[in-house]
């Protein structure tokens, strides 16, 4: 039986409540070990960003191609992104990791927001970073870079497989980010892992808990028999499932 690649709202939900470091284990237990972006970092701190990948590639660009006359044909592959990327999505940028000149700036990021896009993420840099980081939409880059794109940049291609921060994002994949980071999720997966990051993050949440009221972390991190009872106590109890709903709310208002 093929696993469902559509996100459930409630999988949505549990991936913006968790954390990004939490889903890299998830990830791993898995066999996923490239799954972090590097190098890229959110613009805004606060930034909860869930969706399905919208990819745009760049080459290096070229004299006679790359003139400020190209953005007048509505077929220009940005332009035409920035129009057609369905409302939820990520738009994820390959720029090589080359920060010289701007993957896109603050105008193109407005109407983003404007359309419900749910973020935007580049290996390469934002031109107007400042502004940038004050809209109600997350975006990550490497650094910020004011020169316009067509200096560096040649975009060539829309929804196809591209590699951003060394990571390999196909169209459809699940982009999570937060204040640290961004990673990539299999479509195929990423129900069945957002109930286990879900289910880990109220486990840490219960051994931080138990830390700060003095504990020692042997037998409790990693968990030995008797924590893995108390704990299983706790959260069957009301006070796990109150948590659970809080958690979950979180995400859901993220």
């Amino acid at each position: 039986m093929t696993k469902s690649t559509k996100l459930t709202a409630e999988a949505r939900a549990r991936l913006r409540a968790v954390s990004t470091a939490t889903l890299t284990t998830a990830l791993f237990k898995r066999g996923f070990r490239n799954t972090y972006m590097q190098d890229v970092q959110p613009l805004n701190p606060e930034a909860r960003m869930v969706g399905e990948a919208y990819t745009m590639r760049y080459i290096p660009a070229r004299e006679d191609l790359d003139v400020l006359s190209v953005f007048e044909d509505p077929e220009h592959p940005q332009r035409k992104a920035v129009e057609e990327i369905p409302p939820g999505s990520v738009f994820v940028i390959d720029s090589r990791r080359d920060r010289r000149a701007a993957s896109a700036g603050s105008i193109l990021l407005t109407r983003l927001m404007v359309r419900g896009v749910a973020g935007v993420v580049t290996d390469g840099g934002f031109r107007d970073s400042p502004e940038i980081a004050r809209l109600a939409m997350p975006a990550y880059a490497v650094l910020p870079s004011a020169p316009t794109n067509l200096i560096h940049h040649h975009a060539v291609d829309l929804n196809v497989p591209i590699g951003c921060g060394d990571v390999a994002v196909f169209p459809g994949d699940i982009i999570v980010g937060d204040g640290e980071g961004v990673v990539v999720i299999p479509a195929e997966i990423a129900n069945e892992v957002a109930e286990e990051a879900f289910a880990m993050t109220l486990f840490e949440n219960w051994v931080t808990e138990q830390v700060r009221a003095g504990a020692s972390i042997r037998g409790l991190y990693p968990a030995n028999a008797e924590t893995r009872a108390r704990y299983q106590a706790w959260r069957d109890g009301a006070g796990g499932k109150a948590a659970a709903t809080v958690l979950l709310d979180a995400g859901k208002g993220a």
